[in-house]
């Protein structure tokens, strides 16, 4: 490689090297060139008289460690399992005791002290140890598992079981009473084991335990036994819904058992013995079990009308409780609906049993709407009309038996109590229905009844898209003009009816609608109805109308949203009128044109908008004004304009005020023009006061640099801004907020 210039080294040779380095190699270097890990001196000892200095010099130091720390018992097994570790089993046995006197409700105390005793072969000790232990601690399952094991590990079972019925005296977990029937099992004593689910049954008689004995009674092949098993659970738990409901899982487990025994109908039994007495919202899991044994076992008829069967008893058991229970109607019609359609998909309709399907769906729905609510309030009969709604949609896309649904139409209308209230839902389906069926006039007269007997908001608008639909604008004008008269003060009545003008390009009809519609006394909404007309002169290009409306709409509200929308307004652009379009471009431009706004104009108004709040003495809202010229002229205009504006923010100060003999601190917003207006000459003063100050505090040349000074500094300017804050934080504080002493 040559590196004499200064450049990165370049390889000439790129050819293997004649030896070659392993991984090995490697390895075998790093591991010879490793340091020796530090390993502490070891201790030798070369008579007794040394083995018995070191021991003294161990005890001492475990003796005041213990002492010290008298509480921490991993120092007592320590200093045990020393002594144990020297082969003084009675020193450790000391150590041990002693610790037990401290605290003798500590298992892992118990588990080392019997831990010893065992790797020191002292297997009476150990017994003695758990004998202790499980007398002073019977519910602690540990220490009976240990001693279970201890016992069954020195080939004592006659001890184990005896440990074991001391410890089922106890009434342990299932567990417990699991493991001692493994035992038994482990010694092919099954009789025995059987007897212990018997007495686990009375201690704990819960569906699982039934289940675990039956099936320990199948893998001893032993069926009658685990049927008798079975029998006695079903027998114990009775025929209470809620009994039954519990011991689901008995059922299952009893048809799987027969299921697997190929006692198919015994299976088919228990399945229909559960589920007919218990409701469909609680055996979700059985029905479930019981839809995969017919799909496995049973025909497809059966499966199906099993199914069907089982779900119609369960809906009758409840409108036996409840008839007037539309929710269950409801699932009811679509079970049947389902099962209609599913026989014309499997390809089986057309012959009785479509007939006979069809009747039954008729059948449900009639009744259903049999089940009329009691009393006069809609609130009663919302879910009842779907009823009817879903009745004759039946028949119309089902059956397509159209006289019959022309009929079911006829008859709700006849059920319904017009005269308290009505549904245009259903006026509307059924004149959508006449309208499908190529009837029109049938479909006018249906809804214009409905406007007579019962004139609603949902009908004039359904009958309206009606006839838009049909481009017949004559009907449409009429029918506005009937709901106008029905409700006058109803603000989205005009506001659609003039959008229905306008779309039409009957500008001088939608004009007419919107300024009689502004012009009525009470109205739902009636800024709506202003912003639409103001929007619809707008799109119009018509600037000068706009201007008319605002000043109108100012007159009569008033609100400081209004000036500033005005204000906005005049300082906007807004599209050009059609007319002068068509004279500056012609009349194929249709390209959108903009008429730019008079910023002048707009601040005036703005200026207008402030008088206007300070005459009728609003503090709060003249505040919002400032706020939104503030950011008009932050847009449009220069700093000195902005300025100007920000010295009409108010200052916030906090004064006192007496409410009912209480004195109580508040914020009030003090204007400087109201100030001027009040107070000349101590504004004056005030005035000359802050130009002084703000001269000292920027370094300035004296009293007169400060008088000379007439432009704000940003210190001022932030000053204001964080009283206007204040001012809005403190927008909500309560009441009287902007009350004077």
């Amino acid at each position: 490689m040559d590196n004499r210039d200064g450049r990165a080294p370049r390889v000439k040779n790129r050819s293997a090297a004649a030896v070659q380095i392993t991984a090995e190699q490697l390895l075998r270097e790093a591991q010879e060139r490793q340091e020796a890990a530090f390993r502490a001196p070891k201790q030798r000892v070369e008579d007794f008289e040394e083995l018995h200095e070191y021991r003294g010099r161990k005890r001492k130091e475990f003796e005041e460690r213990i002492r010290r720390t008298r509480g921490n018992l991993k120092e007592w097994r320590a200093y045990a399992g020393w002594e144990a570790s020297q082969g003084e089993y009675d020193r450790s046995r000391s150590v041990y005791e002693r610790a037990l006197d401290v605290e003798a409700n500590n298992v892992q105390l118990w588990l080392s002290y019997t831990e010893m005793e065992l790797k020191g072969r002292n297997v009476q000790h150990a017994r003695n140890l758990f004998d202790r232990a499980v007398t002073h601690l019977p519910r602690i399952d540990q220490l009976w598992y240990k001693y279970v094991y201890l016992e069954e590990l020195l080939g004592n079972v006659a001890g184990a079981r005896q440990v074991f019925e001391r410890w089922m005296g106890w009434k342990p977990e299932d567990k417990a009473w699991q493991a001692y029937v493994k035992l038994e099992e482990r010694y092919e004593e099954l009789e025995r084991a059987s007897a212990i689910f018997e007495r686990w049954i009375g201690v704990r008689p819960e569906p699982r335990v039934w289940v675990k004995w039956a099936k320990f009674e199948e893998d001893r092949l032993r069926l009658d036994k685990a049927r008798e098993v079975f029998q006695e659970a079903l027998k114990f738990f009775g025929d209470a819904v809620e009994n039954i409901e519990k011991a689901q899982a008995v059922f299952a487990a009893f048809a799987k058992m027969e299921t697997r025994a190929k006692e198919y109908e015994r299976a088919r039994v228990i399945y229909k013995f559960a589920l007919d007495r218990l409701p469909r919202s609680k055996a979700k899991s059985l029905y479930a079990a019981y839809t995969r044994f017919e799909k496995q076992h049973g025909t497809k008829t059966s499966l199906e009308s099993t199914v069907l069967g089982k779900r119609r008893i369960q809906y009758e058991d409840e409108l036996a409780n409840d008839s007037r229970n539309y929710d269950v109607w409801f699932d009811y019609a679509r079970l049947e609906e389902d099962g209609l359609r599913t026989l014309r998909e499997e390809g089986e309709g057309g012959g009785p049993e479509e007939e006979a399907a069809i009747a039954r769906v008729r059948e449900v729905y009639e009744r259903a709407v049999a089940q009329v609510p009691p009393g006069d309030l809609k609130r009663h009969w919302r879910r009842y009309i779907f009823l009817w709604l879903n009745y004759a949609l039946f028949e119309e896309i089902e059956t397509k038996d159209y006289d019959r649904t022309r009929q079911i139409y006829r008859t709700a209308l006849q059920v319904v109590p017009h005269k308290q209230f009505t549904f245009a839902k259903l006026w509307l389906m059924f004149a959508r229905f006449e309208v499908r069926r190529f009837d029109l006039p049938a479909a006018r007269k249906l809804l214009g009844a409905s406007i007579g007997l019962c004139p609603k908001g949902k009908l004039f608008k359904g009958y309206i898209q009606l006839e838009v639909d049909l481009r017949e604008f004559d009907r449409v004008r009429t029918l506005y003009e009937k709901y106008i008269e029905h409700d006058p003060s109803n603000s989205s009545s005009w506001i659609q009816f003039a959008q229905f003008e306008a779309a039409l390009a009957d500008n001088t009809r939608a004009r007419a609608i919107f300024e009689l519609g502004v012009q009525q006394s009470l109205l739902t909404y009636p800024e709506n109805l202003w912003k639409a007309y103001i929007d619809f002169e707008f799109e119009q290009g018509e600037r000068d109308r706009v201007r008319d409306l605002y000043e109108r709409l100012v007159k009569a509200s008033g609100h400081w949203k209004a000036w500033v929308a005005f204000a906005e307004f005049e300082g906007s652009p807004i599209p050009m009128t059609q007319a002068a379009r068509e004279e500056q471009y012609g009349d194929d431009d249709e390209e959108d044109r903009y008429v730019d706004g008079d910023v002048q104009i707009a601040r005036r108004t703005f200026e207008r908008g402030y008088k206007d709040q300070k005459d009728k003495g609003l503090k709060q809202e003249r505040v919002y004004l400032l706020e939104a010229w503030k950011a008009f002229e932050q847009k449009h205009a220069s700093d000195e304009d902005i300025q100007k504006v920000q010295k009409l923010f108010p200052i916030v100060a906090k004064k006192r005020r007496v409410v009912d003999e209480v004195e109580e601190e508040y914020w009030d917003m003090a204007f400087p023009d109201d100030e001027r207006e009040a107070n000349p000459a101590s504004f004056k003063f005030l005035e000359m006061a802050h130009k002084w100050k703000r001269a000292q505090a920027g370094g300035g040349g004296g009293l007169l640099a400060g008088l000379s000074s007439s432009k704000p500094d940003q210190s001022s300017t932030d000053t204001s801004s964080a009283n206007r804050q204040n001012a809005e934080n403190d927008r909500d504080a309560g009441d009287g907020s902007s009350d004077e002493d």
